[in-house]
């Protein structure tokens, strides 16, 4: 029997539905809530650079949704660090596409706090669902007057028969100038995925401390603990030798697990950032082509990397939600 005759409509086990805000500062924002049909469930921003606001298996949230909630495009503030006004978190914010990182001055420029990719709306998106998967396709013109002009064009690939994502992004440069082109993967992870049982292990081969607060507690990278009042966050840049670098993190408690893989060609780094504080309890798991320092500091480096006129570049991000 094809499981499709016990059903009146496909949504009750996998397809897309789109929902519109109407509430508080997400008021107005699309977002389209996608279901595979085996316990898999994610949430897609339009208005907020095609990234992935929630993420769910068979009911238990895998990502981290922090108190601002769903924020619109329009209350962005690109002042300094006033990203985190409408920091939404979720479980994928993408941050670039021309700065990653503290706020900084480069090359006589201002740029804000993780630049402004991730409060773009989309210019237009699409969606089709076969056999196999659900392939979710969006379009972001991160582009300004008298400056850089990139595009980037999403794919989101839910696969229909494992618990599959892949996320596909090509940049192209559409300006007549050589631009910097610096992206990271904010991807989140929050309760109950995320508690003090939860052991994260990966292939990198060499672990850096961000600053000396973070150096202090180096050996517990990998160990999580409950939520402390007055926590200050840690980072942690992890590099890696093999081709295909990997995190996975799985927590006993729910049975359940993620593995987050990239090709380091595309994404040479990955920022770990552990903040885990009473309400502010997150674990970034963060691939990039640069670090969270900033591009004044990536051009200071020599690591930092461009995107000519006319050209394109591909990154892909691989995750797969497990049992064991």
């Amino acid at each position: 029997m094809k499981r499709e005759w016990y059903i009146g409509h496909k949504f009750q086990l996998y397809g897309v539905e789109e929902y519109v805000l109407n509430k508080g500062k997400g008021k107005g924002s699309v977002v389209l809530h996608v279901k595979n049909g085996l316990g898999l469930e994610l949430y897609i921003n339009t208005d907020r650079g095609f990234d992935i606001s929630m993420l769910t298996y068979k009911g238990d949230s895998l990502s981290y949704l922090s108190p601002n909630g769903y924020v619109a495009s329009q209350y962005y503030d690109d002042k300094g660090s006033g990203f985190l006004k409408s920091f939404t978190a979720g479980f994928l914010t993408t941050c670039g596409l021309t700065q990653v990182g503290s706020p900084n001055i480069d090359s006589g420029e201002e740029l804000p706090l993780h630049g402004t990719y991730s409060n773009i709306p989309c210019s237009n998106y699409i969606y089709e669902d076969n056999n196999d998967f659900i392939m979710l396709k969006g379009i972001v013109l991160d582009e300004t007057i008298f400056s850089h002009k990139l595009m980037l064009v999403r794919k989101i690939i839910i696969s229909k028969l494992t618990n599959d994502i892949k996320i596909i992004d090509e940049i192209t440069n559409n300006g007549d100038q050589q631009s910097p082109l610096e992206i990271l993967y904010h991807i989140n992870l929050g309760y109950p995925l995320l508690d003090e049982n939860l052991i994260i292990e990966s292939n990198s081969i060499n672990v850096e401390a961000r600053n000396k607060h973070a150096e202090e507690y180096i050996k517990m990278w990998n160990k999580m603990i409950p939520p402390q009042e007055g926590f200050e966050e840690m980072c942690y840049y992890h590099t890696f030798k093999e081709k295909e670098a990997y995190f996975n993190a799985y927590n006993s408690r729910i049975n359940k697990g993620i593995k987050i893989s990239f090709n380091i060609d595309q994404l040479s780094f990955l920022t770990e950032w552990k903040m885990l504080g009473i309400r502010d309890y997150v674990l970034g798991l963060e691939p990039g082509n640069c670090t969270a320092d900033g591009r004044k500091t990536m051009r200071e480096k020599g690591i930092l990397e461009f995107i000519e006129s006319n050209e394109t570049k591909v990154k892909e991000v691989n995750i797969h939600i497990y049992e064991k």
